[in-house]
């Protein structure tokens, strides 16, 4: 019996004869659904026996020869990094790409490969920002076809049949269409391609972009977001992230801005919620990242979450998280579909977390936000032909999941004498709070671009309403310099300085420097935070520093939720771990080693009555998809 999406709804007494009956669960969708939940009601793995987990099967990335060939030969810089996607599992059959563009199917009770296509789409060369980096796949079934749709780093979206792997001839030209056609503007392939999973919904195929991040000049490509025909790959609607003359928005770009300026992209993952037929897109800074001279206003709809019409593309609601932006504060995460209850009213909202490390919260139907979101003033700019917005905006709930700016709440202070040397350390640059602006001097941005919340993503519990964000503090330091030769008319861009060291090689903030929050959707409180990892809390003992405890560790995935359990994974100092924690408590109840870096959102699903866990691990020459079970 095979369960997609309804699922999440069944009672744990059904689900409880379903496994009696050999059944199978999907996880059909990157997040689990296309709301991005990144939950299951599985519960075959528990509290209790969690600790008997073993590698049910484990799978070699198809690039792991090809890599070690170009490591070996003339071709030594392409080589991929960390091996970030994420499987999806339809009718036992799971389906994963690999970072030099190949996908894959496996049998989901073995890993046994079905079939692999190549799209040779590394031969391309190195991929703009991120290189040779990819994350998910998406199903399409109607008509008695079944495929799996496929967008590449060199600009492609494919169309693959789910059974034999092989391109379907009647879409776009041979089996794919060329993303980097369309958009209004010539578009060089070196600086646009895609990096996410597309969106499946209401037989619609939508996909996003990633654009590079250091510009070349001041028009780069926009980062439009399309939908395409699932059987003949034709265009059905572009969204215009960079309003057009005449069109909604338009306006928030002065002085013709509009028609040169790109990026505005929504490189990170898309949602939807298909019985409304509303597509959420979160979207991304302007060209240039950290100065806005050239593209004065509030220039809509860079840093929104933008909800659109699936049928036609028409905006139906927006809300602009950063106006004009300068931090590079994208938004970097699927936006969470989420059914909570407020103050004794139903709401259908959804969640998106910020780099900023914000939650913002929304009616998902209407915009509105579910509390009171506040325009508050914030530093001006120092730098030449710069106009920042007076204001912006701060989620009055939920309270913040990241520490904000550099001042005496966030410095570290373990003792006087490290304090004080990490104030001597900041004094060669500006600082201040959230939104204080780059800077010709060099202005301390915290948190830094990584987050905060990053393209990791959140999970949703359905039952309870809680809300787990995985989330990382570090700060970073914009320096401002006047851009030469070829990039002269780009006024400034960001040189210099880039770090600011903290005391005796420690970080300059207080711990945690990972951490987990747990937040109560329904109410808009914080349950509990944890840190996340050990971290560097043997280092700091080695100072002579008293025992502090965890003190978190940046690096991170994505969450798993289950019915029974939390699941997140990093590398913590030496160690890979995957960990298991109580949902209420934050507790860990186990931790599991892999035999790589934890380097993909976990997912989970359902064979022949037996519950299995999948991450993706390792990179460069050595991928693998580690898939575990009970024994």
């Amino acid at each position: 019996m095979l369960l997609k999406n309804t699922l999440k709804v069944l009672s744990a007494s059904f689900l409880s004869i379903l496994l009696l009956s050999g059944a199978s669960a999907d996880w059909p969708s990157y997040g689990g659904d296309n709301g991005s939940s990144q939950y299951t009601p599985l519960d075959q793995i528990t509290a209790q026996n969690v600790v008997d987990l073993v590698v049910a099967w484990s799978w070699d990335s198809v690039d792991n020869e090809t890599v070690a060939e170009n490591i070996a030969g003339t071709n030594s810089s392409a080589v991929p990094g960390p091996y970030k996607a994420t499987p999806i599992v339809v009718d036992d059959v799971m389906y994963i790409p690999t970072s030099f563009g190949r996908v894959a199917a496996l049998d989901a009770k073995n890993g046994e490969a079905l079939w692999v296509f190549d799209t040779r789409a590394w031969e391309a060369g190195r991929p703009t920002n991120l290189g040779y980096n990819t994350r998910g796949v998406a199903y399409w079934e109607g008509n008695g076809k079944q495929r799996i749709f496929y967008a590449t780093n060199d600009s492609y979206l494919w169309s693959l049949d789910a059974e034999t792997g092989r391109p379907d001839p009647s879409f776009g030209e041979g089996g794919k269409v060329d993303l980097s056609q369309g958009l209004g503007r010539e578009i060089n392939k070196r600086e646009y391609g895609v990096v996410s999973p597309v969106l499946v919904t209401n037989n619609k195929v939508i996909v996003n972009s990633i654009v590079s991040d250091g510009p070349s000049g001041k028009e780069m490509p926009p980062g439009h977001v399309r939908a395409f025909n699932p059987e003949t790959g034709e265009l059905e609607w572009m969204f215009k992230t960079i309003p057009q003359a005449g069109e909604f928005g338009n306006e928030t770009w002065e002085d013709g801005s509009w028609e040169y300026s790109g990026n505005t992209n929504a490189w990170t993952i898309m949602s939807a919620d298909d019985e409304l037929g509303i597509v959420y897109i979160p979207i991304g800074t302007p060209t240039n990242d950290w100065y806005g001279g050239l593209r004065k206003g509030d220039n809509l709809f860079a840093e929104s979450l933008v909800a659109v019409d699936v049928n036609t593309g028409e905006r139906i609601w927006h809300y602009q998280t950063v106006h004009h932006g300068v931090w590079d504060y994208d938004l970097p995460a699927a936006p969470t579909l989420v059914d909570i209850t407020v103050d004794g009213r139903a709401i259908k909202a959804v969640a998106q977390i910020s780099k900023q490390g914000f939650t913002y919260v929304f009616d998902r139907v209407t915009g509105e936000p579910v509390w009171p979101i506040e325009e508050r003033e914030v530093p001006r700019s120092t730098v030449p032909g710069e106009r920042l917005s007076p204001t912006q905006p701060f989620p009055t709930k939920p309270e913040p999941f990241e520490p904000q700016g550099i001042s005496d709440e966030t410095l570290i202070d373990f003792s006087a004498e490290l304090r004080q040397e990490a104030l001597q350390n900041i004094e060669n640059f500006d600082y201040g709070p959230l939104f204080t602006p780059p800077s010709l001097r060099g202005a301390i941005q915290f948190p830094g671009w990584g987050g905060g919340g990053e393209w990791h993503g959140a999970a949703f519990d359905p039952e309870t309403g809680m809300f787990y964000i995985p989330s990382a503090s570090g700060p970073i330091v914009v320096q401002l310099v006047e851009a030469r030769r070829q990039r002269e008319e780009m006024g400034y861009v960001r040189g210099g300085a880039r770090s600011v060291s903290g005391p005796q090689n420690l970080p300059l903030t207080k711990p945690p420097y990972g951490r987990i929050t747990a937040i109560d959707l329904n109410t808009g409180d914080n349950v509990w935070v944890i840190p996340h990892g050990e971290g560097i809390r043997q280092q700091i003992i080695d100072l002579g520093i008293l025992d502090p405890g965890p003190v978190g560790s940046t690096d991170r995935t994505g969450p798993l939720l289950t019915k029974t359990l939390l699941f997140m994974a990093q590398r913590d100092g030496n160690r890979n771990l995957m960990r298991a924690f109580n949902k209420i408590s934050g507790e860990i109840i186990h931790e599991f080693e892999l035999p790589l870096r934890p380097t993909g959102t976990p997912m989970s699903y359902m064979v022949d009555g037996k519950q299995y866990i999948s991450i993706a691990v390792g990179g460069r020459q050595d991928a693998r998809l580690v898939t575990l079970a009970l024994p």
